[in-house]
C-alpha cells in the first residue's frame, strides 16, 4: 500500500468513525461546514468576511451562501466597521451564541463516548500520534524556530529510543539487528547503574512527541566520561536539537567535574560528526571493523574540558 493509499483509508476510516459522512453535525441543525464558521465567529478573533475565509481556507462564493443562510436563521450579524465603511464586521447573536453552546456540548460528549474505551496510556498515545501529523503536514513557516524542549527521560522513554535508533538505522544504512542488541545493552548497563552524581540523560520533545535523546556515561578512566546515542528523528533535523543535546552534555559533564569527554562514532554518520566537530570535538583514532553487516570506519572523538 502507498502512502497516498494508507491517508485515503484513515481518512475514510476517521470520517465515518467521527460522523463526517452524516448530513448533520454531532446530532445538530448544522452542516460541518456551518458548525466551522459558527466555531470561528464564537472564538471572537476574525472581523469580516474576508478574515474567516482566509481562516477557513474558504470559497468565497461558498462561504457567502453559508454566512447567507446562518444570517437568515437570525445565528449571525453583521454592522459596518467603525474603522472602514466599507467593511461589515461578523459577529454570533444572542441565538447564534446559544446554538453553538448546544452544538458545543454535543460534539463534547460525542468525543467523550468515542474515547472512553481509552485507556490513559492509550490516549496519551493517540494524543501524541495527532501532534505528530500536525506537525509533519504543517507548511515549515508554521514551525517556530525553537519548538523543542530538554527533559528527563520518563518511564518507558528510553525503551522508545531504543526502538527508535535500531528502526531509523536499519532503514537509513541498512545496520541489522546487532545493532540494536548494542543499544539495549548500554541502555540496560545505564538504567541498572544509574549514578545521578556523575551520569545524565536528555529526551528532545517537540509537539509531545520523542524527536532526539543523548546519554552521558561514566568512561572506563577516571575523570573521563562518554557521550552515547545520540539521534534526531528525521523529520525534525535542521532545527539545532541535535547541536543542544551536545550542548547539554557537555555542560554536564563539566559540572560534574570530568576532565574529558570521549565518544565513539562511524564516519558514515556525517551529519552527527559536524554536531561533533561544532562543539569542539577532535578526532584522535580511526579503526575500521565490520559491524552491524557492513564494513565501517570507527572514530573516536575527544573534547578537553579542563580549561574550558
Amino acid at each position: 500500500m502507498t502512502m497516498v493509499d494508507e491517508i485515503r483509508s484513515f481518512n475514510r476510516f476517521y470520517t465515518r468513525r467521527i460522523g463526517l459522512l452524516e448530513e448533520r453535525l454531532s446530532d445538530s441543525p448544522f452542516s460541518l461546514v456551518e458548525a466551522r464558521v459558527l466555531y470561528e465567529l464564537a472564538r471572537g478573533e476574525l472581523g469580516t468576511a474576508a478574515d474567516l475565509g482566509r481562516a477557513l481556507d474558504m470559497d468565497k462564493a461558498h462561504l457567502s451562501r453559508v454566512l447567507s443562510r446562518l444570517r437568515a436563521r437570525g445565528l449571525v450579524a453583521a454592522e459596518v466597521s467603525p474603522r472602514h465603511a466599507k467593511h461589515r464586521l461578523l459577529s454570533l447573536t444572542e441565538a447564534g451564541r446559544e446554538a453553538f453552546a448546544a452544538l458545543e456540548r454535543g460534539t463534547q460528549a460525542q468525543m467523550t463516548a468515542l474515547l472512553s474505551p481509552l485507556d490513559p496510556a492509550a490516549s496519551e498515545r493517540l494524543s501524541g500520534a495527532m501532534r505528530q501529523i500536525r506537525s509533519l503536514l504543517e507548511k515549515p513557516a508554521a514551525q517556530p524556530e525553537k519548538s523543542f524542549v530538554l527533559r528527563s527521560p520518563r518511564v518507558g522513554d528510553l525503551g522508545w529510543v531504543i526502538h527508535r535508533q535500531a528502526a531509523l538505522y536499519a532503514e537509513e544504512y541498512g545496520w541489522d539487528g546487532t545493532f540494536e542488541g548494542l543499544i539495549a545493552a548500554i541502555i540496560g548497563r545505564f538504567v541498572a547503574e544509574f549514578d545521578a552524581a556523575k551520569e545524565a540523560a536528555w529526551i528532545a520533545e517537540r509537539d509531545g512527541a520523542i524527536v532526539g535523546s543523548i546519554l552521558l556515561v561514566r568512561g572506563d578512566e577516571e575523570g573521563v566520561a562518554k557521550l552515547r546515542l545520540l539521534y534526531v528523528e528525521p523529520s525534525a533535523r535542521g532545527h539545532g536539537i541535535g547541536a543542544a543535546l551536545t550542548k547539554a552534555c557537555i555542560e554536564r559533564a563539566k559540572e560534574c567535574g570530568y576532565r574529558r569527554l570521549v565518544l565513539w562514532t562511524n564516519d558514515v554518520l556525517v551529519a552527527a560528526r559536524r554536531i561533533y566537530q561544532a562543539a569542539g570535538f577532535k578526532l584522535v583514532a580511526e579503526e575500521r571493523h565490520h559491524s552491524f553487516g557492513h564494513d565501517l570506519v570507527g572514530q573516536n572523538w575527544a573534547l578537553e574540558l579542563l580549561g574550558e
